[in-house]
């Protein structure tokens, strides 16, 4: 059985969609080293909803769904084709809450800034599945599960978001600057949890207290790993593809399980 890993790809800043770094090679060596790969789900921090939707969009557009960046991040296109079939195959296979349909949602740039590099190429298709912001994340972990016979299935299931995103903390005008206390703290005590296998510890992570409260001031960037973890086996193997940090407050910490 050929059962494909799943990811949460730290994504940082839109401008990381331009030229190369260290972070966008080791996006380029991860894409190239997978096989098997017929399809992609991406569940993004940047379409959070009320509900849960899935993308059934024939060639989803790329979406722009930020400001007062440099013309050439406005001029990127990711134009894979959608997978409307896997969709469905979505859609049936969540039975804890109503699952709709998006004839249009294209792909938000939390999806297309890492693909651009996972996948350059963008022959594979690739969907999205919707965040229900009125979801626990004990909620959005037990979907990860419904969806977890997909990675048997040929489809690679990607969360894409940040540990830590507190953009009122960024020093926004050096990408290296130091991290804090609280930031580290947090991100550690998530790592710890990941490796340890302990999923509760990453579920309830406002019992960390103020390095959550902190690091996570709106959870829309730390949910997309929820499904991650549901998605995954007893014996998948975690590890940390990429580690480090952007701006102060942005953990870049990358994950893949299996």
């Amino acid at each position: 059985m050929n059962r494909l890993p799943a990811f949460f790809f730290a994504h940082g800043s839109p401008m990381n969609a331009l030229g190369t770094s260290p972070w966008s090679e080791m996006l380029r060596r991860t894409g190239s080293k997978l096989t098997g790969v017929q399809a992609i789900l991406m569940i993004s921090a940047h379409w959070y909803t009320r509900g849960t939707g899935v993308s059934f969009a024939t060639h989803p557009e790329t979406i722009y769904d930020f400001y007062g960046f440099p013309p050439e991040l406005y001029r990127i296109t990711y134009p894979a084709p959608g997978s409307p079939e896997t969709a469905e195959r979505v859609q049936n296979l969540i039975r804890s809450v109503p699952v709709l349909a998006d004839p249009a949602m294209g792909l938000d740039h939390g999806a297309w800034s890492v693909l651009i590099h996972l996948f350059p190429d963008a022959a594979i298709p690739v969907f999205q599945l919707s965040i229900d912001a009125g979801l626990s994340p004990e909620g959005h972990y037990r979907i990860g599960r419904e969806l977890s016979v997909l990675r048997e299935e040929g489809v690679l299931i990607c969360g894409s978001g940040n540990i830590v995103h507190n953009l009122r903390a960024a020093d926004f005008q050096n990408p290296r600057a130091e991290p804090a206390g609280w930031n580290v703290r947090f991100d550690e005590a998530i790592a710890e949890g990941l490796r340890s296998g302990n999923h509760e510890t990453v579920l309830n992570y406002l019992s960390l207290g103020q390095d959550a409260r902190l690091s996570v001031p709106t959870p829309d960037h730390l949910i997309p790993l929820f499904y991650i973890l549901g998605s995954s086996h007893p014996k998948d193997p975690v590890s940390f593809i990429w580690e480090g940090y952007e701006h102060a407050s942005l953990s870049m910490r990358s994950v893949r399980i299996g």
